[in-house]
């Protein structure tokens, strides 16, 4: 254990009581581990940020003077945007804290315990106040209280909302604060949790999707409409199509009250209904990179999941976590019948719609025309939706698709339809999806090789995690169907993860678009080796390859050795600080040496926003070789393999560089008495010396 130290921060204010009225703000200020500071404002939420590997703790005092047990600053520290966006750098390098509830308070008292450089209170006056709360119309759910009932400040928002493409599940937390609030104090809990968000972490907007509170009383989140696909900041690398549901308190062993475990209950019926989605189901999750799975794993979770089951935290606490299984067959049970993952596969203008009902019940697929007549349908009876529509004398424009069953809420689409013809389509892809833009040399630039199935005006921009257009690289009015290249330079990219996205717009106004990920990182810096060939045959030449790289940032860094795609070994596989490096390996191989051959080295370097691979070539040569000498009269000379001739002939030195294998004649010599002849290869191995006297 490290080095306890005591900060102590006296937070002094008037002996008058701020008005009811008096407006919700946030202040920030930094404390030297070894000093104090003070403001004149009065606070009712409290966080910690902070700077090292250490940890803090925090207590504060009422304005009555008492002093609160001491609080660890970052009980669950996992919540936050998904690495590698702009919501998630504003505040880099510094350690998040947990927003706690304190009530009128006007002092603080923060300790450290191991390295900890720099600390910074981030204090919130947010006053109580009186809500109204509304119910949204699509299907049963618990009353929903609006961002404008609880106070939400709108001015602060950061950018606008983000959405995903679909809702796969919900993700469970608890905010890790008090138990004890009122419930006049809960809105005004959740007003300072936004603040705190916004001001004191920079995020866009408050993390949470929906609050709840132990009434169960449930408040509306991140702004952007209940019912949309609103990507949060609550489950670091799972937060887009997560819905992040947060209750009020701590519940690592206090039992949450009946009244919360049934509005979270109703609230997940209702939004995995809107969603269509089966709360007892299980699927699988592609991580975008947490504490606990690396960017790209593959993840299998619940459709009701606590916040642990993909970050390193003890979130939603134990006995919140217990129920989870519970709440979702309640959640499931509560506005019968329902229809889950409605989905159209199409193959050249040939749909299949498919779908899942609660219970057998009569269903019909119906498809729509922009005018709204309907053009075909189908019906059946039982629990599995399945109708296939051949749609190829269609004629061509958009269309909508509506699943029905009983009283459940339908599920809608839309869909396009190319007509006679060929369809529209675009074929992209890039042979190197996250690229290193320092100037080095390697990898600089994206190259994306794409092909449009017919003729179309193109747009080609790159857009950035929040959906914002960065670049246009490309806005042609007509574009050939011919296989093309496109150049997307990454010395006008930020670090992060983007979407190269390509629209492609036809006659009957027909649009399709493709996207194809590329990732920036400038983490990894020149990769070189100290030779194309060595020699690992321990003869103390040119025994080992050194591996040069840099970084400006900590990462992890793997290096492997390919032969003919196969992996053979793995010299290194370890976090670096940043800085230039040299790795030394001497070909082992873990069961013996390497092989004479060609090789590839291939470094990878995974940083926040993703893994960086540059591959180079390299020969292993451990094979002297062989040189004969053929005759002294017009001297010749045979070598097995380029080399480079070391050449005694009647006391006089000569140096002969040969390209190919074979006999070599040697000019200017007619009759040589003495000759000593050594070979010596681009990997440093000599042949024994060849001497030939007439």
């Amino acid at each position: 254990m490290g080095r306890r130290l005591l900060v102590l921060l006296a937070v002094l204010v008037g002996a008058s009581v701020a008005a009811p009225g008096a407006l919700a703000g946030t202040t920030s200020f930094d404390l030297a581990p070894n000093g104090a500071s003070a403001t004149t404002k009065r606070f009712s939420l409290a966080g910690i940020h902070w700077q090292g590997s250490g940890h803090v703790s925090f207590r504060t005092r009422s304005v009555a003077g008492r002093w609160s047990v001491w609080r660890p600053a970052a009980p669950e520290a996992e919540d936050g945007p998904d690495r590698g966006s702009r919501e998630a750098g504003r505040r880099a390098g510094w350690r998040i804290g947990n927003p706690w509830w304190v009530g009128p308070s006007d002092g603080i008292q923060t300790r450290t315990i191991g390295r900890v450089s720099h600390v910074r209170a981030q204090l919130v006056w947010s006053p109580e106040r009186r809500i109204v709360s509304r119910t949204p119309a699509a299907a049963p759910s618990p009353t929903i209280v609006s961002r404008a009932s609880w106070g939400a400040n709108e001015a602060i928002k950061r950018a606008p909302p983000s959405y995903a493409t679909s809702i796969r599940g919900v993700t469970i937390h608890h905010t890790a604060g008090t138990n004890n609030y009122t419930r006049s104090q809960a809105p005004a809990i959740v007003k300072g949790i936004q603040l705190f968000h916004v001001q004191s972490n920079g995020w866009n907007d408050i993390g949470y999707n929906f609050l709840v509170d132990r009434f169960g009383t449930v408040y509306e989140g991140r702004f952007g409409g209940v019912d949309r696909n609103v990507i949060g900041a609550h489950a670091r690398g799972f937060n887009t199509g997560s819905v992040g549901i947060a209750l009020l308190g701590t519940y690592s062993s206090t039992t949450p009250s009946a009244a919360a475990q049934d509005a979270i209950a109703r609230l997940i019926a209702w939004r995995l209904d809107v969603a269509h989605v089966d709360p007892l189901g299980v699927g699988p999750v592609v991580s975008s990179g947490s504490e606990k799975y690396r960017s790209g794993t593959r993840v299998q979770l619940r459709h009701v999941s606590g916040h642990r089951d993909t970050g390193a935290t003890t979130c939603p606490g134990n006995a919140l976590y217990s129920r989870l299984d519970s709440l979702a067959s309640n959640a499931r049970s509560i506005g019968l019948p329902k229809i889950f993952q409605p989905k159209v596969e199409e193959s050249e203008n040939v749909f299949r719609f498919r779908a899942r009902v609660s219970s057998a019940l009569p269903w019909e697929v119906a498809i729509r025309n922009a005018s709204g007549v309907e053009i075909a349908s189908s019906a059946g009876t039982g629990t599995a939706v399945d109708w296939t529509w051949d749609a190829s004398l269609a004629p061509s424009g958009r269309y909508t698709w509506t699943i029905t069953a009983g009283s459940a809420l339908a599920a809608t689409g839309a869909l396009r339809i190319a007509g006679s013809g060929a369809a529209l389509g675009i074929e992209a892809s890039t042979t190197t999806q996250t690229i290193t833009p320092n100037g080095d040399g390697q990898a600089d630039d994206a190259v994306i090789r794409y092909r449009l199935s017919t003729p179309a005006n193109l747009t080609i921009t790159v857009v950035d995690s929040l959906g914002i257009t960065v670049a246009t690289v490309l806005d042609r009015r007509w574009t050939r169907a011919a296989p093309r290249t496109a150049t997307i330079p990454g010395s006008s990219l930020s670090d992060g993860r983007y979407q190269v996205v390509f629209t492609a717009r036809a006659a009957l106004g027909l649009e399709v678009q493709r996207g194809v990920p590329l990732n920036v990182s400038r983490t990894l810096g020149l990769v070189s080796l100290s030779s194309e060939v060595f020699s690992p045959n321990a003869d103390g030449r040119n025994d080992s390859l050194e591996i040069r790289f840099a970084l400006t940032a900590p990462a992890s860094v793997r290096v492997r050795i390919v032969r003919d795609g196969r992996w053979v070994a793995t010299p290194v596989n370890a976090s670096y600080p940043a800085g230039a490096h040299v790795l030394s390996w001497n070909g082992s191989r873990g069961r013996g040496s390497l092989r004479d051959g060609s090789y590839s080295v291939i470094l990878e370097s995974t940083d926040a926003v993703a893994t960086v691979a540059t591959e180079l070539p390299f020969a292993a040569d451990s094979t002297a070789p062989k040189v004969e000498i053929l005759a002294t009269r017009k001297l010749r000379v045979r070598v097995s393999e380029p080399a480079t001739l070391l050449l005694r002939i009647d006391g006089r030195w000569l140096k002969r560089e040969v390209r190919k294998a074979g006999v070599v004649n040697v000019p200017g010599f007619g009759s040589a008495t003495r000759v000593r002849v050594i070979a010596r290869d681009k990997a440093g191995n000599s042949s024994p010396p060849v001497l030939r006297v007439r």
